[in-house]
Formats: structure tokens, sequence, C-alpha cells
């Protein structure tokens, strides 16, 4: 698995698109009223969609993610991160940041590769 993350609008699925030979075809986009993924799809963009989609179901995405085990392990999922700035007021807000963020942590540790995306350059981190 490849993780891709970075802030919003960095360029992070130009850069997947450019970097992996990924056409927008291979893109499933994640929305923030659906708790679904598309694992046929070689790109998953826009996870952070799918954490706020959970936090208005109720469910844990990390679990949903876990429970796709090595269906993810050869996609590459893109994500913005959402941790910086000021802490909102709203309680899904904080709670979809929160969510995110372990949904990033334990991307990151089963990840074969974490790239982070600032102004359209990849920087290796893992």
């Amino acid at each position: 698995m490849i993780v891709i993350f970075g802030g919003a609008y960095q360029g992070k699925l130009d850069y997947a698109r450019e970097n992996f030979n990924i056409c927008i075809d291979d893109v499933f986009m994640c929305q923030d009223n659906s708790t679904e993924i598309d694992i046929t799809k070689k790109v998953i963009c826009g996870l952070e969609n799918f954490t706020f989609a959970c936090v208005k179901a109720g469910l844990e995405a990390r679990d949903l993610l876990a429970d796709l085990g090595d269906m993810l392990s050869d996609k590459i999922i893109i994500v913005s991160d959402i941790s910086q700035g000021i802490v909102p007021l709203d309680a899904d807000q904080r709670a979809w940041r929160e969510m995110n963020g372990r949904c990033m942590l334990w991307l990151g540790k089963e990840a074969d590769r974490v790239i982070r995306v600032f102004c359209g350059l990849g920087q290796d981190i893992k």
C-alpha cells in the first residue's frame, strides 16, 4: 500500500497520476455521505470524506479499513491531513479530525510507502 497525504489543494492526486501512471478511471473518489469504498479501483482518493461519513454514521473508519485487510495492499490511498489549524467548535468536526488522525496513523503503519505532498512536491516519509 502507498499512502499519499498532505494539505488540501496541494496536488496529491496529480502527484499520484504523474508518478504512478494512474489514469482518472483508476480513481475512486470518496464521498462524505457514503461509507462505501470501491476497492476495484487502484486509487482511493479523498479518504477524509470517508472518515467524515463514518463519523456521521457512528462507525469507526479505522476498523472498516482494517476489515478490508489485504484488499488494500496494492492500493494508493490519498488523504488530506486535516489535523492543522484551530480546533473546531462543532463536536462532529472534532470527532472527524480525531478519526481521520487515527486512520492516518493506522495507514502509516500498514503502508509500504508514505509520501507527503506539499506544493505538488512529494517527500518520502517511509
